[in-house]
């Protein structure tokens, strides 16, 4: 397998860049573990360590997967895990609240012109009505858990037409995606590289482009232990470093085609690793590519994104109304903007 773009993306990042991920190589080869789900918008972590950029910062990274967000920041909590990169939730923020977590960067993000998440709707639900996200009133929403990305935007993008989701807690995106196939549910969001297939096969039909509804949406971002933030800052500058080295592979290769279509294609081979893997590379590959949205660059955060989600949660109580951005956000590490 080629080793995608990693000369080319080192030269731009610049010889200063190259010997903040290069220098601690030898002198470190400190063990870590990487929270992930296996989904193109962890795509950062995959090519960082195929890329070797882990290496160069001095990491010895494990990849663990999940299939749900909230079980990461659990497990960073526990020790099991140094860094993840999933959505915000109420169980991460209440954890923070413990002293248990920190969000120390972004990662997936809606942005103006690049397709991103997608409403869908029941085959059986479009059917009888639900077009549209205005219709979403009292329609049962498929989420993983209460408090989760999905419970998020299905409350959100239904409250701007005065309407109210019956949220149903599945627990597993794969769960949901049999509710929905099975009409068990009306309506759910996901990212693109899942929900084209859905949608271009007809079993759960388009309603919603989230980013018309919640546009700059900062999706995830990436968190550590309150541990790691306040006493292993090195370690933790090293991992944003090394994971930022796979975004910016990424994000132009895969959403701002830079690179052209051989790059394209062995960017594929790396993500196939980690997604689809159940599939032939042949029939995973127009998922992985259509499903390319933008990562963060440097892992920058959006607080006023952060911010809403919140705020969402405490009118939903789900979390305390004490909590402020400071009780989880550590904004030391990175570029924030607010908007």
């Amino acid at each position: 397998m080629p080793n995608l773009n990693r000369r080319q993306t080192l030269g731009l990042m610049g010889a200063a860049a190259t010997a903040t991920l290069a220098t601690p190589a030898i002198a470190m080869n400190k063990k870590i573990v990487v929270g992930a789900l296996r989904l193109t918008s962890h795509s950062g972590s995959f090519v960082a360590l195929n890329n070797g950029y882990f290496k160069d910062a001095g990491l010895d990274a494990e990849l663990r997967f999940f299939q749900a967000a909230q079980p990461v920041a659990v497990a960073i909590a526990s020790g099991d895990v140094d860094y993840g990169v999933t959505a915000i939730t109420g169980g991460l923020i209440n954890l923070a609240e413990k002293g248990a977590v920190k969000v120390v960067g972004g990662a997936l993000r809606e942005e103006a012109g690049i397709q991103g998440m997608q409403i869908m709707a029941s085959k059986a639900a479009h059917e009888a009505g639900l077009t549209s996200p205005d219709k979403l009133d009292g329609k049962r929403y498929g989420v993983t858990q209460s408090g989760s990305s999905f419970h998020y935007v299905g409350s959100r993008v239904a409250a701007q037409f005065g309407g109210t989701p019956r949220f149903v807690p599945l627990q597993k995106v794969g769960a949901i995606i049999g509710a929905l196939k099975s009409g068990q549910i009306d309506a759910w969001n996901i990212v693109p590289h899942i929900a084209k297939g859905l949608i271009g096969s007809g079993a759960a039909p388009l309603i919603g482009n989230v980013v018309d509804y919640l546009p700059n949406y900062q999706i995830t971002t990436v968190f550590t232990s309150a541990k790691n933030a306040d006493n292993e800052r090195a370690m933790t500058e090293d991992f944003l470093a090394a994971f930022g080295g796979g975004v910016r592979d990424y994000n132009a290769t895969m959403v701002d085609k830079e690179n052209g279509d051989d790059a394209i294609n062995a960017m594929v081979d790396i993500i196939h690793q980690y997604v689809y893997t159940d599939r032939p590379r042949e029939k995973a590959a127009p998922s992985i590519i259509a499903g390319s949205m933008r990562l963060s660059p440097d892992s920058e955060l959006n607080l006023g994104s952060v911010r809403d989600q919140m705020q969402w949660m405490q009118s939903e109580d789900l979390i305390n109304s004490s909590v402020t951005l400071d009780t989880f956000v550590d904004t030391s590490y990175v570029k924030t903007m607010d908007t």
